[in-house]
């Protein structure tokens, strides 16, 4: 029987399920319970260990004198706290050494400079590398913010698509904020123009409350919630006076200057 063709995956696919981590844990505690322990067992060595703070020295003492350890449940409940812990420092070394050759690559090390550290012989087996272990720090920031919420694949190509669709999605968001920023900047004044020019408008409940919102937020508007909740208002005191034209076949404003404003802010809402 003929066996099908597996299919390869492509390179750039996001991984579908994460794997599985130990995560953020207190070392310190559980290397304290490990203490605890020893002494427990007469340990004559644990005083020798380690701070508890001291994770990696204080793991390979513990392995050392695993067999001061004399009661089996004691054992096995050892033994799986520093498996724990071994596995807790596996999940760490990737995000800090990408970290390393970050700060390494900002200070002007060449990949040919960092390939003996990296344990490869050319700098573009270096660079592919770094790349990998820089899928570990891209799918903790994922988890945060996120840009992809699955994790990201553990190949150079994969990270440059992250990388891409993380600077596409910067320059959207920085185009938005642009964008945002000149409306504000032709919004603002005429929401102004509606509060100086107030009493001439029609004093209806909602239009005065929608007034009263716009003088909230028009001389302190910086955030982008804010530039939002501006905008949203005019569109009220504009929906609020045509309304008030429509029911009661009146003009809205009892001045000129009123007049202008409202027309002026209607215009750019419609706009």
């Amino acid at each position: 029987m003929v066996r099908p063709t597996r299919k390869s995956t492509a390179p750039t696919k996001p991984l579908l399920k994460p794997p599985i981590r130990i995560g953020n844990i207190d070392t310190a505690a559980v290397i304290g319970e490990l203490r605890q322990l020893h002494e427990a067992a007469e340990d004559k060595n644990v005083d020798r260990m380690p701070a508890d703070e001291e994770l990696f020295g204080a793991l390979l003492h513990l392995e050392t004198h695993a067999d001061a350890l004399k009661d089996e449940r004691a054992q096995r409940e050892a033994a799986i706290k520093r498996v724990r812990l071994w596995e807790y420092l596996r999940e760490q070394v990737d995000l800090h050494q990408a970290k390393a050759i970050e700060q390494a690559r900002a200070a002007g090390v060449q990949w040919v400079d960092l390939a003996p550290s990296l344990a490869v012989n050319a700098p573009s087996a270096a660079y592919n590398k770094a790349k990998r272990l820089q899928a570990a720090v891209l799918t903790e920031e994922a988890a945060r913010r996120t840009v992809e919420k699955r994790p990201v694949r553990r190949t150079p190509e994969a990270v440059r698509e992250f990388e891409r669709l993380a600077a596409a999605k910067a320059a959207a968001q920085r185009r938005a904020e642009a964008e945002a920023a000149l409306r504000h900047a032709l919004l603002a004044p005429l929401a102004q123009r509606l509060i100086d020019q107030r009493a001439g408008l029609d004093d209806e409940g909602e239009v005065t409350y929608w007034l009263d919102q716009i003088a909230e937020v028009v001389t302190e508007c910086r955030t982008p919630t804010q530039l939002v909740s501006l905008e949203t208002y005019v569109k009220a005191v504009v929906r609020e006076l045509r309304k008030i034209e429509r029911t009661t076949a009146r003009s809205a404003a009892s001045t000129a200057d009123a007049q202008a404003a409202y027309a002026a802010a209607a215009k750019l809402i419609d706009g």
